[in-house]
Parts: C-alpha cells; sequence; structure tokens
C-alpha cells in the first residue's frame, strides 16, 4: 500500500511538471509565430512600398500614351451654354499637355541644370535638387559627426557609469524630437541668430539647414559609435595602460583604431539619415533649386521638393511621375548607404574582434 501511494505521487508530480512544460512550450511557439509574423509582415510592407514607389516613376522609362480624361470629369468641369463644345476643348487641352509627356521627361531634360515644372516648356532638372542634397547632407556631417563621435568617446571610455547613465539617454533623447520641431527651431532661432552673428544675405541657407540637420544625426552617430567603442575587447586598453600609455592616447591610438569599422558604419547611417530628411530642410533651406555650391545661398532637396509639390500636382502627370522618380532615387541612395554600413562595415569590425 505505501509502494503504491508513492508511484502515485510520483505520477501526479510528474504530470504536473509535463502540463507545465506544455504549457510553457505553448507559450513559446506563439512567442515565436507572433514575432516571425511581425518581422514577415514589416519586410512586405518595405517591399510593397518600394513595388509602388517605383511602378509610379516606370512611365519615365517606358512611356504610355495618356488616356482622356473621363466623362464624369469632363462634365464635372463643364460651365457656360455650350457643355459639348467646352466639353470637346478640355479633352483636347488635356491629351496636347501630356501627349509629349515621354519628351519632357527625357534624360536631357531630367540633367539639366533647372527646376520648373509649371510653365509651357516644363523643365525637370534633378542636379540642382541633387547639389543642394548634398551640401545640406554634408555640412550635416561636418557639424554634427565630431560632436557626436567627442561625446561618445568621453561617455564610454571618460565618463563615470553615472555619468554615463545621464549622458547616453540625454543624447538619445534628441532622436525623439519631431523633425518639424527641429525645422521651426532652425526657422525661427537659428537662421535669425546666424543672420544677425554674420550678416548672411539670405537667412535661410544651406548652412543654416545643415547646422539644423546636424541635431538630428547626432543620435545615431553617437549611439552606433559608442557601441563600436564598448565592444572593443578591454585587454586592448588593459595592455596599452599597462606599458605606459595615458588615457587619451589609448583612446585615440588604440580603441578608436580598432573601433574604425564601427564608427564609419555610424557616419553612413548619419549621412543616410540626413540625404533623406524632409522638414527640417524644407523649412530652414529656403527652397531655391540653384545648382551653385555656395553654402551661404538657399537650397532645395530631393525630399524637400516631394514634400513641397506632390500634393499640388495631377494624378499621373509627367510632374507627379518625375517626383516618384526623385522618391526612387532617394530609396536606393539610402538603401545602399545603409546596406553598406550594416553588411560590410560592421561585419568586418566583428570580424576584426574574433581576429579573423
Amino acid at each position: 500500500m505505501l509502494m503504491t501511494k508513492l508511484f502515485s505521487i510520483q505520477n501526479k508530480k510528474r504530470d504536473g511538471k509535463d502540463s507545465l512544460n506544455r504549457k510553457f512550450r505553448l507559450s513559446e511557439f506563439l512567442a515565436e509565430n507572433i514575432i516571425k509574423l511581425v518581422s514577415f509582415t514589416s519586410f512586405a510592407a518595405i517591399i510593397l512600398i518600394f513595388a509602388f514607389v517605383f511602378r509610379e516613376a516606370a512611365p519615365i522609362f517606358f512611356p504610355q500614351e495618356k488616356k482622356t480624361l473621363s466623362t464624369e470629369f469632363q462634365q464635372s468641369e463643364t460651365y457656360g451654354e455650350e457643355p459639348a463644345q467646352s466639353t470637346q476643348k478640355t479633352s483636347q487641352e488635356y491629351a496636347s499637355s501630356n501627349s509629349g509627356a515621354s519628351d519632357v521627361a527625357s534624360f536631357k531634360n531630367l540633367t539639366q541644370k533647372e527646376w520648373q515644372p509649371v510653365g509651357e516648356n516644363p523643365k525637370y532638372g534633378l542636379l540642382p535638387l541633387f547639389i543642394g542634397s548634398l551640401k545640406a547632407t554634408i555640412l550635416a556631417i561636418l557639424f554634427g559627426a565630431p560632436l557626436a563621435i567627442l561625446a561618445a568617446i568621453y561617455s564610454a571610455l571618460f565618463a563615470s557609469k553615472r555619468l554615463r547613465e545621464i549622458i547616453k539617454p540625454a543624447i538619445e533623447l534628441l532622436a525623439s524630437f519631431p523633425s518639424v520641431v527641429i525645422g521651426f527651431f532652425a526657422l525661427m532661432t537659428i537662421a535669425t541668430f546666424f543672420q544677425s552673428v554674420f550678416g548672411f544675405t539670405y537667412r535661410l541657407n544651406a548652412f543654416t539647414g545643415g547646422v539644423a540637420m546636424a541635431f538630428a544625426i547626432i543620435p545615431i552617430i553617437y549611439t552606433v559609435t559608442e557601441d563600436a567603442l564598448t565592444a572593443v575587447p578591454k585587454y586592448f586598453s588593459e595592455a596599452s595602460l599597462a606599458l605606459g600609455a595615458t588615457k587619451w592616447q589609448t583612446a585615440l591610438f588604440v580603441i578608436m583604431p580598432a573601433a574604425t569599422p564601427g564608427i564609419f558604419a555610424a557616419l553612413l547611417l548619419g549621412f543616410g539619415r540626413a540625404f533623406g530628411e524632409t522638414m527640417i530642410l524644407l523649412m530652414a533651406t529656403g527652397n531655391a533649386p540653384l545648382s551653385t555650391f555656395n553654402i551661404f545661398e538657399p537650397v532645395r532637396t530631393m525630399s524637400a521638393t516631394i514634400g513641397a509639390e506632390m500634393a499640388e500636382v495631377v494624378f499621373g502627370d509627367t510632374h507627379y511621375t518625375v517626383l516618384f522618380f526623385i522618391g526612387a532615387l532617394l530609396f536606393v541612395i539610402t538603401f545602399i548607404i545603409n546596406a553598406i554600413a550594416e553588411f560590410y562595415v560592421r561585419a568586418k569590425l566583428m570580424k576584426r574582434f574574433r581576429g579573423e
């Protein structure tokens, strides 16, 4: 009888453990599949966005005949005593205005130095927009990168643990600021300050936009750089200090060279972030499509052009297609930069640390 009771108690305990294991495995199964579903949904959304943008930009490379206005649109645009005559005129004007779409959006027109999409002879030169984006981005890197890298060096190698817990969240908090807030601050404060100090002819220019853009890229450069510095093995710094080097010598000549791929990846990510920014550059650069390399003159960037003009274009028009083509270019440029930073530079950094 005693042995029977012992066996029954052991069986009950085993059944209880099996039920707990089954519950745990079920929750783990659900968690894994939910994560997979979210990841697949995010990836599918990105692919669909790519497909939509490139589909809308495709008429530049594969021109198609423009359809005339629908009957409902023709009737809604008809006024006066002769509806049939006015309807015929409207459809003819629409067809004639779009018949030369493939000629207007030719390679020669897209590579010229003027952006004037409205007029009898529209000009869709992308060169001033690209130069404007490049100027603002380079200025943002020149102003923001040194500050972010120096802050990362101090917090990772010199600051105490308590001070680091204050500095790191404070800098990363800048990433949560909306772009429109930074742009409004640049429009009202930074532009006025620089004009009063340096006497700029144009209050809003590439220099002001680059300084404002630096506030947006500092968090991402700081975070990636700080992670790269802290990932360097401790024996690097310990060996350097044991040989008599100071902390600054160890930081500049031992740790930073070891973390160079990570720092370079941070710069690439900051470049991609600045190149695709819209609201800050829309509000702080003056929005003048000039092809000069003078940093104190207004500029218009590719992303700001999309944000300013997309709401006013005719659906399916040449101007509409060119704006989507600009969006496709931004997609390609930022994707290439981010891919290089993530898959090549960071992988090289990890191989260096592993000794491969």
